[in-house]
């Protein structure tokens, strides 16, 4: 039998997200997962007369993929993944991982030579400047081992935060979508961190559950030369298989002069990935007031309520500076109080402390006024 809720999730995705029309279609790409959401998105495709292309990847044989890839099997394999996104309008990512650290053990080359010519080409560069996409998590017993909650806890805080009232959410954004708009100089603050830099000029977008489910965020980028100072974030990373921890940047002129944090070797190979890899692509506030504690799932933890995430990498076309590169980590930085407090100002006000919006107009944003008790 089927859980119900995956339906009213299914819903959401197609008619919010994606917002299917007759005649359109959406590429439906799931790993490790074969039923369940699947099945209700094929069907919720077809009730509007949408086209569904179901595409099942497996984790495991990904890894061996990699394991002993060579150019010429990568080179063929964007371009079949590349012609099939082509033909469609949406796309819906689904990731259900059993063991989330699957590819920690594909070696930093093999990673970096798929982002070089798989990843950036099929997803940065088409799929998320071409379609219509949504990525989201399914919750799976690694997933709640994660958030350190029982199996049957998690799943109902997964299909809370991922079914909240965007609606409200939307008109919640509005004001800051155009306070960023106006605002030159950002700084943070807090234990570890001390940044500024500028946004003028850059595009914002507000986010409410068009492209990523949870969501809640409001994202801009920095201007690529203008950022200065140190950040600490204070949120583990699992990013390719490998949980990063303690990561600080250093910058000068926009770029990431020292980097420390665990491991150190393979967050320098990251880093020197390719040039664009160390300046920033997106600075974004984030407010799911469901969201409170990290449990290294970027699409999670980046909406942590009271978090900000500075990402070093590819800037998306949307809220674009220009920068370029096969990486783009969104690393969190939480700012309430038990996490360490920190500040939040634009031109000189401050907008945001200790996690909570503190200016008339952003009070919406904060979690009694989204839904959470």
């Amino acid at each position: 039998m089927r859980d119900p809720r995956t339906r009213q999730l299914a819903k959401l995705i197609v008619n919010h997200s994606c917002g299917l029309r007759p005649g359109e279609a959406v590429l439906i790409e799931s790993f490790d997962l074969a039923d369940g959401l699947v099945l209700d998105l094929v069907e919720e495709t077809q009730a509007v007369g949408a086209i569904p292309v179901v595409s099942l990847r497996d984790n495991a044989v990904i890894r061996a993929q990699l394991l002993g890839a060579t150019e010429a099997q990568l080179k063929l394999q964007a371009e079949i993944e590349l012609q099939q996104m082509k033909h469609v309008q949406a796309y819906v990512g689904i990731r259900a991982s059993s063991n989330v650290s699957e590819l920690g053990d594909v070696p930093a080359d093999r990673m970096s030579l798929y982002q070089q010519i798989v990843g950036k080409p099929v997803h940065l560069d088409y799929r998320v400047n071409h379609t219509r996409w949504v990525v989201l998590r399914y919750p799976t017993p690694s997933m709640a081992q994660s958030a350190n909650m029982s199996t049957d806890a998690f799943e109902d805080f997964f299909y809370q935060v991922c079914t909240l009232d965007y609606a409200r959410m939307a008109d919640a954004i509005a004001p800051l979508k155009q306070r960023m708009e106006r605002t030159d100089r950002v700084r943070i603050t807090g234990p570890g961190t001390d940044l500024s830099f500028s946004i003028k000029g850059i595009g914002v977008v507000p986010c409410e559950g068009l492209r990523n489910i949870p969501d809640g965020e409001c994202f801009t980028a920095p201007v690529r030369d203008s950022v200065n100072g140190t950040i600490g974030y204070n949120t583990p990373s699992l990013f390719q298989g490998i949980t990063y921890d303690q990561v600080a940047f250093t910058f000068e002129g926009g770029r990431i002069v020292r980097a420390t944090g665990t491991p150190q070797d393979r967050l320098e190979n990251l880093l020197d990935m390719d040039e664009g890899a160390r300046y920033i692509g997106e600075f974004s506030l984030g407010f799911n007031p469901f969201i409170l504690s990290p449990m290294k799932d970027t699409l999670f933890d980046e909406k942590i309520a009271g978090s900000l995430h500075f990402t070093p990498g590819q800037a998306y076309t949307t809220a674009d500076n220009g920068n370029r590169s096969r990486l783009h980590w969104d690393l969190v930085l939480i700012q309430r109080p038990e996490y360490g407090g920190g500040e939040v100002w634009f031109d000189g006000e401050l907008v945001r402390k200790d996690g909570r919006f503190v200016t008339a107009d952003l009070e919406g944003l904060n979690p009694e006024r989204l839904g959470a008790a």
